[in-house]
């Protein structure tokens, strides 16, 4: 199937009506990316080209600014989600239990929701072999957290005509690689399961903001902030999801940190704000929505 034959279009005036219960209107979702960069090859991002602009390798510096976010951004992110009760879904390279095992026990521990997101940081576009990499990524992040994994969000969201239905066969029921809509969206896939899409946000994602646009540190409240009003506003029609995507070497540096503090304290503030994880948004849209 190409991506249309899998996904029924159908313009957000025509959606159900959705409720969430005390007369909430409208989702945060935040979701925390935890991936591991093997030092020895070319790092996915870089924060500083080489000189003259001759790639080397190891690539010490680039590496050691990812390495940042693991042993200290993380728990700054941690700290701030756990001071404001707000349980987040963990995207999780599978591989981060083996080489960074204190971050998803404390997630765990807080309540947030493993999500699968590849074995390691590489599109599956260069997987030699996507059954035993999903599976393999699966069952690894379930034997280390004891919890269900049925969420996914590649690398990069990155999909072959294939991936999809892999997936579901391994029990996955939502993804996050279809940022199609300000809700949840049907998917077709071969084993007749039930898939769907959450709207996990491309513009509201420190990636983009920050290494890809290269913004000032105080994007992600600005335009945080601009795009919760507006949701927050039509959600008077129907609810909707503000989700929020942060990376530690990214959003958990010293001057970005504030700004993402000040998006969760802005959002909150509003009574009629429900926090959920994406496993939480999947079990109310489908209770809601037949398929």
């Amino acid at each position: 199937m190409n991506r249309r034959d899998r996904l029924h279009h159908q313009p957000i005036i025509n959606r159900p009506k959705l409720l969430l219960k005390n007369n909430k209107k409208i989702i945060l979702w935040v979701i925390v990316n935890l991936e591991v960069w093997d030092p020895d090859l070319p790092q996915p991002r870089n924060i500083l080209p080489p000189p003259m602009n001759v790639p080397m390798l190891p690539d010490l510096p680039n590496w050691s600014w990812h390495e940042y976010g693991m042993r200290v951004g993380f728990w700054r992110i941690l700290k701030a989600l756990q001071e404001r009760q707000i349980s987040s879904t963990l995207a999780l390279n599978a591989t981060v239990v083996d080489y960074y095992p204190e971050t998803v026990e404390a997630a765990i521990k807080a309540n947030w929701e493993p999500m699968g997101h590849g074995y390691i940081q590489r599109p599956m576009h260069k997987v030699d072999n996507q059954f035993v990499d999903i599976k393999s990524a699966i069952d690894k992040i379930e034997n280390f957290t004891k919890e269900e994994v049925i969420g996914w969000e590649s690398p990069g969201l990155t999909e072959t005509d294939d991936t999809l239905d892999i997936l579901s066969e391994h029990g996955i029921k939502y993804t996050a690689n279809w940022p199609v809509d300000d809700l949840p969206q049907d998917l077709k896939v071969k084993s007749g399961k039930r898939m769907i899409t959450l709207p996990y946000p491309i513009e509201i994602n420190d990636v983009v903001m920050t290494s890809v646009q290269v913004h000032k540190s105080d994007e992600i409240f600005t335009r945080g902030k601009l795009q919760f009003d507006r949701l927050y506003q039509e959600a008077d029609e129907n609810v909707k999801i503000m989700a929020i995507s942060v990376h530690p070497y990214l959003t958990g540096v010293p001057h970005r940190i504030s700004f993402f503090e000040q998006l969760l304290d802005y959002i909150i503030k509003h009574q009629d704000v429900e926090i959920m994880t994406g496993k939480d948004i999947y079990n109310w849209y489908t209770a809601q929505v037949p398929k």
